[in-house]
Formats: C-alpha cells, structure tokens, sequence
C-alpha cells in the first residue's frame, strides 16, 4: 500500500526490537520532530485514526478477536465507514496526542502508559498487538505529512511508540500480576498473615 514498513518483515523488526531499544527515550531533537509533524496530523487525526485501524484489520485481522464490534466484520468498506471504528480510532489518537505532550514530563508520560496497559488487561488486549499500532499509525500519517516524512522523523516515531508500549506492557503485567493475587484465597495470599488466633 506504498507504506515503508508494510512489509511483515518490516513490522516484525518494529515490533521485535530488543529490550534495551525498547526502553530507549526519544532524544531532544526527535521530541521536537514528533511535536512539529503532530501539529500537521492533528488536523487529521479522524480520517488517520480509521486508516490506522482498517489497515491494522488488513494486515493482522487476528487483531479484530479483541475488539468486540468489529470481530466478525469482513468487508473493510463497512469498517471505514463505521461509526464506531472512527469513535475508537478518535480515542487512540487522543492517546497519542496525550503522549505527545507529555513528552517532556517524562512522570506524566509514563503513568499514562502504564494506565492505558492496565486498562488493556481488562479489555483482554494482550500486549503481542500494541506495536501493530505503532506500525500502522507510521503508515497512516506518511500521506498526511507528505515531503514532511524523513526517515529521521519516522526513526523518531518508533522510538516514542517503542517506549510507551513498553510502558503499556508494562502496566498489563502488572495488573495480571495483581488479579492473579486478586484470585487467590486469603490463606495463600503471601502478603496477607492469618491474624487469626
């Protein structure tokens, strides 16, 4: 689809960097690239929110098994039309947007992250998707900047969504963690001592 990274064994390199990439921070420069190409993207976050998301279907329609609405949902014309998509894909947009101003309160950003991928525990959206995301809104947002586009400013973006799907990962482990202790019985709850006498 004229995307840079469309290929699968371009996704499959973006999702699969190491741990160390992943936990890298985008630097100044790469922070003032992302704000100044988002202020270009704002003004069509709708329309790159539902790119996003049928190209996500397209490529990966396994990932169509967490979403409720959509999951029987074939013809991909019905899904750029829909209502619902284009709510979901307006809340995941506004996500970015969030994290694209908290870039530079590094506190702000995280504890973001790490609610967002709690949250996903409870919508039973395994971390295994969160970069497809991150693949697909580089793919959505090309034809918006157009010459804009650098392979400087996509590098920029990968490292923001790298990080922050960390975070999410993160935050989904944790709140795995805590239901799984959530489930046990008082007596085998290793933080709770029987008082009893």
């Amino acid at each position: 689809m004229g995307c840079a990274i469309s290929g699968l064994a371009a996704k499959s390199e973006f999702a699969e960097r190491t741990t160390e990439d992943a936990a890298a921070y985008p630097s100044e420069d790469q922070v003032q690239m992302i704000k100044e190409s988002w202020k270009v993207i704002q003004d069509d976050i709708a329309k790159a929110g539902i790119i996003m998301f049928v190209r996500l279907f397209e490529t990966h329609p396994e990932c169509k098994d967490v979403f409720f609405l959509f999951r029987d949902v074939e013809d991909l014309e019905r899904l750029r039309t829909s209502r619902e998509l284009r709510a979901h894909g307006l809340r995941v947009m506004s996500f970015i947007e969030k994290s694209v101003a908290r870039l530079e309160h590094l506190d702000r950003l995280e504890a973001l992250a790490l609610e967002l991928g709690k949250s996903h525990y409870h919508y039973n959206a395994p971390p295994k998707y969160y970069s497809y995301v991150g693949a697909e809104f580089i793919c959505a947002v090309q034809p918006i900047l157009k010459e804009r586009w650098t392979a400087e400013l996509e590098e920029a973006w990968k490292t923001m969504f790298q990080y922050v799907t960390n975070l999410m990962n993160q935050g989904y482990q944790e709140e795995s963690a805590r239901q799984r202790q959530l489930a046990l019985s008082p007596k085998e709850r290793p933080d709770k001592r029987n008082t009893a006498l």
